[in-house]
């Protein structure tokens, strides 16, 4: 490299580091206000947690509208939006129940600091998993846009994290308490549907069926408790996704988008993609199936899986740090660490110029650009030859200490 190529590549990591500082900088702000503004936990997503609890704390319906509105403005809630109503299956009740029992503000703190944890938590793991290498790539998976955006409204979806990379943690030794983490992963099934086909297969293929007793497990306690705190919760659920109809609604996700622009009447066209995204993912699997890796063939694997759902938001896409961090611990290209924080960054700046991740387009690149990273940042290494992240490790320190001695 020239003397010219390196002062460029200095200028432009400079930049980088610049715009990504600067942007994280701006949104930290929106994170803090999130917890002492006025009103805060009316205006973010928890609400809705916490209405749900309140609900249940006093033996009524979780998912009724009209009742979760009511409590809703209590707390600060807009009077131009309609009611937040959980959209998470009864098994979820358990989960929101102690948010019942708390105040507002209380149960906004609570519920930050889990979600925090759970990133970090998550985030450590990933960076152990890889033989816990010396860079600072693991900041990546701490200001990922999603997950920043997570934090801000009080999104489940860092738990749903917390669980698969519980899962990609524990699988080998401890498969029935990896199988009992999944359970954080039912909170929003829909996204982990190739996942979820290829986990079956993959339960049948090696007999690992600890996992899935962990996972039924689970699903029959919270089940259980979830009955015992509303019989009925099962019908009210079934009857307010039948009337709230969340897949037809206008969300800025792929399939949705694909059939509004195709054929709008065809509900059909918008499950198309899960279809296909868990027959490709049986035909990915059985090519690897000899040498499957859950975290090096399951990054692939979850990024599709986030691409195909019927519907789906953009701080669901905090489930894909696993496989970014995993790429970017893969890679020896600095320019591609550094354009996956740029693009996370560009995200943040979109929406600090007033772009919704709720309802714009513009936000539809992302999932994308991901899997088109991780394919950049895993092209030069053999996935079918490559062996386990901690294996590579310990193999490297041997071989060190044969060297020094």
């Amino acid at each position: 490299m020239t003397m010219h190529q390196k002062k460029f590549r200095a200028i432009a990591e400079f930049l980088v580091v610049a715009i990504c500082t600067l942007a994280f900088t701006l949104t930290l702000p929106g994170i803090i206000g999130s917890l002492i503004g006025h009103n805060a936990a009316g205006t973010r997503d928890f609400v809705e947690y916490w209405a749900a609890g309140r609900q249940l704390v006093h033996h009524a319906n979780p998912y009724d509208g009209e009742a979760l509105l009511r409590l809703e403005r209590s707390v600060g809630f807009p009077s131009d939006l309609a009611a937040q109503v959980m959209a998470n299956p009864p098994w979820v009740l358990p989960l929101v129940l102690p948010l019942g029992f708390l105040s507002p503000r209380t149960g906004l703190l609570l519920w930050s600091a889990l979600l925090l944890a759970s990133l970090v938590a998550s985030v450590r793991m990933v960076w152990v998993m890889h033989g816990r290498p010396k860079t600072q790539v693991k900041f990546l998976g701490y200001t990922f846009a999603p997950a920043l955006a997570c934090l801000i409204s009080g999104q489940v979806s860092i738990f749903l994290l917390l669980g698969l990379v519980l899962f990609l943690r524990l699988h080998r030794s401890r498969p029935f308490l990896a199988g009992i983490s999944l359970w954080l992963c039912m909170l929003k099934p829909h996204l982990f549907l190739p996942f979820g086909a290829v986990l079956l297969v993959w339960v049948v293929t090696t007999k690992t069926y600890r996992v899935l007793a962990g996972t039924a497990a689970a699903l029959a306690v919270t089940t259980a408790v979830a009955f015992i705190l509303d019989p009925h919760a099962w019908a009210r659920y079934r009857q307010m996704m039948l009337s709230a109809r969340v897949d037809r609604m206008p969300i800025p996700c792929f399939s949705i988008q694909l059939r509004l622009h195709v054929w709008p009447h065809s509900l059909w066209l918008q499950y198309l993609p899960a279809v296909l995204g868990c027959a490709w993912a049986l035909v990915y699997f059985r090519r690897y199936r000899d040498r499957w890796d859950w975290l090096t063939h399951g990054s692939l694997l979850m990024l599709v899986s986030v691409l195909v759902p019927p519907y789906t938001w953009f701080m669901d896409q905090v489930v894909v740090i696993p496989a970014l961090l995993h790429g970017a611990y893969a890679t020896r290209s600095r320019g591609l660490v550094a354009l996956l924080a740029l693009e996370s960054a560009v995200i943040e700046i979109q929406g600090l110029l007033g772009v919704s991740a709720l309802r714009s387009v513009l936000f539809l690149w992302t999932t994308p650009a991901w899997i088109l990273w991780y394919l950049c940042a895993t092209r030069r290494r053999d996935a079918t030859k490559e062996p386990d992240a901690d294996k590579v490790y310990q193999s490297e320190l041997q071989l060190r200490q044969v060297l020094a001695e």
